[in-house]
């Protein structure tokens, strides 16, 4: 009996020491596996800060790169609309926030994933502006090319204007000339005039007081039929310009000039003669008197008479 009782407590012994070695061992596995686990914790936030610290460089590089862009497109001297101007208010706003928040430093991983998404979308949001820019840098430059195009061609058109009316005025001035009546001869006659009343022909200075002007017109289809008034110019043997108190001022030969005497003919383009009598308001002198006669704006023709 006594052996059989010390047979028993070796055994139970020997499973205390089982037992201690199993908990001994659990205790290592779990530190075993919370040191690994700490580690790779340990090395994910090392990865993580990595991650923050590079996708904040890579932000602010692109941010930068945005901000050029924006810059250079609206270099040119082009007019903004009120569309463009208000993407590009838009797109500058964010490129501010976008740096504010990158600025702090303070970050979690999520909201640089956000800003992230949010550059993406900038970035294509420029890069539609900026074409928008270019497609209206085209339009304003092929508007240019239209607008000197069509310059071209009004100052074309102008100055073939220019030239037709220039030839008109010149066609104008010939058919008005053409148009103008013209003496065939003009025929100077003076005439003393006696108490009687009746008159003669004379070529005494001092005898003459008038002189008669007999003319024909010579034919002219294109003349205007009617009264046509006729400007008459007596110059003295001296070459002075004789000036009476009917006399006044008209336009021919594109000259503005002073008549002696004023009167008027009826013409008809029959070929028919006229007649008309100028008195001196003074006395003649010896030598010859030149008269001129204008109808129409241009000279008409004239004649010359010497008084003894």
């Amino acid at each position: 009996m006594e052996s059989t009782n010390k047979d028993i407590e070796p055994r139970k012994d020997s499973n205390k020491i089982y037992f201690l070695i199993v908990v001994i061992l659990a205790l290592l596995g779990t530190n075993a596996y919370l040191f690994f686990k700490d580690k790779k914790a340990s090395e994910r936030v090392v990865t993580l800060g990595d991650e923050k610290a590079r996708l904040q460089t890579v932000m602010q590089t692109e941010i930068d790169k945005i901000e050029a862009e924006l810059d250079n497109s609206n270099s040119s001297n082009v007019k903004l609309s009120s569309q463009l101007k208000e993407e590009q208010e838009l797109a500058r706003t964010k490129i501010a926030s976008l740096r504010a928040d990158l600025s702090k430093g303070k970050l979690t991983h999520g909201q640089l994933k956000k800003a992230e998404e949010e550059l993406k979308q900038l970035r294509y949001f420029v890069t539609k502006y900026t074409a928008d820019i270019e497609d209206l840098k085209k339009q304003n430059a092929t508007l240019t090319v239209e607008r000197n195009t069509l310059k071209t061609t009004v100052d074309s058109v102008s100055a073939k204007a220019t030239e037709y009316e220039k030839q008109n005025q010149e066609l104008s001035t010939k058919v008005k000339a053409a148009a103008s009546i013209k003496t065939g001869n003009v025929s100077i006659i003076p005439i003393k005039i006696k108490n009687s009343g009746k008159e003669t022909d004379v070529s005494r200075a001092s005898a003459t007081k008038k002189l008669r002007l007999n003319f024909n017109v010579v034919n002219n289809s294109i003349a205007e039929k009617g009264m046509h008034d006729v400007y008459i110019r007596v110059i003295d043997p001296s070459g002075n310009l004789i000036v009476s108190d009917n006399g006044g001022m008209f336009l021919a030969d594109e000259d503005e000039l002073q008549y002696t005497y004023k009167s008027a003919i009826e013409f008809a383009n029959d070929g028919k003669d006229y007649s008309i009598d100028w008195t001196n308001p003074g006395s003649f002198s010896k030598g010859t008197y030149t008269v001129v006669l204008y109808a129409d704006g241009y000279t008409m023709g004239r004649g010359s008479v010497s008084l003894k």
